[in-house]
């Protein structure tokens, strides 16, 4: 059975029904398998070739004809949203698993590592959500609305432990990381992963223990 912990946790990060576009009609389960086979595919594809990557390569990756790669993806920049629509909910997913697993500020940090490395292998998904293209508009609020809520659990529970202090929003944390993580170089990832061990230290500094 379920914990009242991990059910609690799992709701406050769990997208609607508008969100996740749960709306549409439900899919036969070999077409949902195969959704999730691009999918898959496309992220490591992407992540070792980049977003202009060759449609081809993602369908040969996947298992499927490029047939039914368009049938549901009909342009990349659809395939591309999906993708990080995905890899947005895994990230927000994590944050429940974490609060039930460990203890609320071990929770927090892990998250916190978890969105930083998240943003690290995302950049070529960012640059790409930046090129104006309308298929991409509603992300920038999508990723707010999974992200946000899930933060927020963590940091409430930190909080509530005297582990944190409880001034500081979800957002402006968010913020903080995502400018951190544009840090380049060979030593471009342990960089922020240090700066934000040092974001971490600040957040305790003032808890009401």
């Amino acid at each position: 059975m379920v914990s009242a912990k991990l059910r609690n946790a799992v709701e406050v990060v769990a997208p609607t029904a508008n969100e996740a576009g749960t709306a549409a009609p439900r899919m036969r389960a070999d077409a949902r398998r195969n959704e999730e086979a691009v999918l898959e595919a496309a992220k490591i594809v992407f992540a070792r070739s980049g977003v202009d990557a060759p449609i081809r390569e993602i369908a040969t990756q996947a298992g499927v004809g490029l047939g039914t790669l368009y049938r549901r993806f009909p342009t990349r920049a659809d395939l591309i949203a999906a993708v990080f629509r995905r890899e947005v909910d895994a990230c927000a997913a994590a944050a429940a698993t974490l609060a039930v697993e460990h203890e609320p500020a071990e929770a927090l940090g892990a998250w916190l590592m978890r969105y930083t490395r998240f943003l690290a292998t995302k950049q070529g998904l960012a640059a790409a959500l930046h090129s104006g293209d309308p298929t991409f508009a509603t992300l920038p609020d999508y990723f707010r609305s999974r992200f946000e809520p899930a933060l927020a659990m963590l940091l409430d529970a930190a909080a509530r432990g005297g582990e944190t202090r409880s001034d500081i929003t979800p957002y402006d944390i968010l913020r903080a990381i995502g400018n951190l993580a544009v840090a380049s170089g060979g030593d471009g990832a342990t960089h922020t992963e240090r700066m934000v061990m040092l974001m971490l230290d600040g957040l305790r500094y003032g808890a009401k223990s």
